[in-house]
């Protein structure tokens, strides 16, 4: 029996790697999308049946192209998870018209491309699963968030019409908000004094993922949100 195949978007040094490891080892074959080729290139000389594709989800060419080479070289897609986001700050006088465009373009229209490139094929399995990597600014837009929220807020309800309408249909949807600072090297750098305690480890959020993705249909969820055991909310 051939192995399903996980696409995960936005792959870096954080999530999406553990995303795409934690999948590999679960016995999928993993198509990681970055706009970074150098990067994805480093992640698959590490991760087993792990294979890059340097894809700008925010493009529908870069989409449509991309998806057309995962779906040749390795088959339908089983799984996608959404993981892809831009983290544009600022509030609502600084930041641009074109800031806030770009951030709408990486978590909503990416989110979009992606989705209707993986559906036709799930249908046709009457199975898949679609994993969309949210954000606390989705449901509380905060001063310095104005792009940024708008953003995951529009990518929340896209989820949510999306999980309406594919549910009935054997496809699970779901958001996972997650609250709090990723421990990455770039947040330790910026956060020196921030107490271990306080991140949110990536590979504990990718077993999340993957409980998301195995569980049983009569039992689906929509959304959860997920927290450093400290993290005040």
């Amino acid at each position: 029996m051939t192995s399903p195949v996980c696409v995960i978007t936005g792959v870096g040094p954080g999530n999406g790697a553990a995303f795409s490891c934690r999948f590999s080892e679960a016995g999928y074959r993993v198509a990681m999308l970055a706009r970074s080729a150098e990067r994805l290139r480093e992640l698959e000389a590490t991760i087993p049946n792990s294979k890059g594709y340097t894809v700008d989800v925010a493009d529908a060419d870069s989409v449509a192209q991309g998806f057309a080479r995962i779906r040749a070289d390795l088959g339908p897609v089983a799984v996608l998870v959404h993981n892809a986001g831009s983290g544009l700050f600022g509030d609502f006088l600084s930041i641009t018209a074109e800031r806030l465009e770009d951030a709408w373009r990486v978590n909503t229209l990416g989110l979009f491309l992606c989705g209707q490139a993986v559906v036709p094929d799930m249908l046709k399995a009457s199975s898949g699963a679609i994993i969309v990597i949210g954000a606390t600014a989705s449901v509380r837009g905060g001063a310095n968030f104005a792009a940024f929220a708008a953003a995951k807020a529009a990518q929340r309800s896209l989820a949510q019409s999306m999980a309406r309408s594919l549910g009935p249909q054997g496809i699970h949807v779901a958001l996972v908000i997650v609250d709090g600072v990723i421990d990455i090297p770039n947040t330790r750098a910026m956060l020196p004094d921030r107490p271990d305690d306080l991140f949110l480890r990536p590979d504990a959020i990718a077993a999340t993922v993957l409980h998301l993705v195995q569980q049983d249909r009569s039992a689906w969820t929509f959304e959860l949100d997920v927290r450093p055991y400290k993290e005040k909310w």
